[in-house]
């Protein structure tokens, strides 16, 4: 006789396929792509998205970097990466110290997922970068042809800090399109306008590829009539940009971190772990019907 559907069951469904991304691998895109994921506005989810969004792609097929950005490094604490005062981090990198190459680790959330970390020294990166030559350069340098082609990797997913300086800047002109998580509550649209005002400048000095291709929801809670309030408010004014998943208010997501793990390795079954395996899937499906850098529209 059949058990039927219970949500034991569902959940054990969902944890099976994580489990075994090799029967859902997901398409390699027509070209590499970096992302960077910005928002200046703290608490958002953005380092939470771009560390699970990673190990996602990773997962499945691809090979991923994260560029670790912030100086609370806690992106490189999600993906189980060294990131002490002294390990060779992405402050050297930008500095032109040390090379990409050198200072990239291999994630304990897969073989296929890499994260140049973060320390404590990029605290003092904004402040040693003015004085710099090419000083918005200096990550696009770093991340030059050349050294992605000897990672060997699919996707390159920056995370900034919660600000609009010279870091954000760096990453900015080191992509080709942005990603911008907005959490589902109130005053989500707030400051959103001064990034796309940083984003347009960008792009007209600096890097003319640069593009918001993609809207990630995060902190939806269906309980509160704001939550889809807001969704629907986003959606009007991004259009195709957002994409269909939402990424649910979830406490094993806030947990993970502490276990220095995503939330794909900490819950594999939770709705938020399948959240961002879909959220992965959509960015990827999309990248594999891109034309060539080129053709991107503004």
């Amino acid at each position: 006789m059949s058990i039927g559907w219970t949500p034991i069951a569902e959940e054990a469904e969902r944890a099976a396929r994580l489990r075994h991304p090799d029967r859902h691998s997901m398409p390699k895109p027509a070209h590499r792509r970096i992302l960077t994921v910005a928002n200046q506005k703290g608490g958002v989810g953005k380092t939470t998205s771009t560390v699970n969004i990673a190990a996602a792609l990773a997962m499945h097929g691809l090979r991923v970097l994260v560029v670790d950005l912030d100086p609370q490094g806690n992106a490189s604490t999600a993906l189980g990466v060294e990131h002490r005062a002294g390990t060779p981090s992405i402050y050297e990198a930008l500095l032109g110290e040390i090379g990409i190459v050198e200072a990239a680790a291999v994630s304990t959330a897969s073989d296929d997922l890499l994260c140049v970390p973060a320390t404590i020294d990029l605290a003092g990166a904004e402040i040693e970068l003015v004085s710099m030559v090419a000083r918005e350069s200096r990550l696009r340098q770093a991340l030059n042809d050349a050294v992605l082609d000897e990672l060997a990797v699919d996707y390159v997913l920056i995370d900034c800090p919660p600000s609009l300086g010279l870091l954000t800047v760096n990453a900015l002109v080191a992509a080709q399109e942005v990603l911008i998580p907005i959490q589902c509550e109130y005053y989500a649209l707030e400051g959103l306008g001064q990034l796309l005002s940083n984003i347009d400048l960008v792009r007209s000095h600096l890097n003319t590829a640069l593009h918001v291709s993609t809207i990630l929801l995060t902190m939806y809670d269906g309980r509160t009539k704001l939550a889809d309030q807001v969704t629907s408010e986003v959606r009007q004014h991004f259009g195709g940009t957002v994409l269909r998943t939402v990424i649910p208010r979830s406490v094993k997501v806030s947990e993970a971190p502490g276990y220095s793990q995503t939330v794909l390795a900490y819950d594999p079954g939770s709705r938020g772990a399948m959240s961002y395996v879909d959220a992965a899937r959509e960015i990827a499906v999309y990248g594999s019907r891109m034309g060539g850098p080129e053709t991107n529209g503004a």
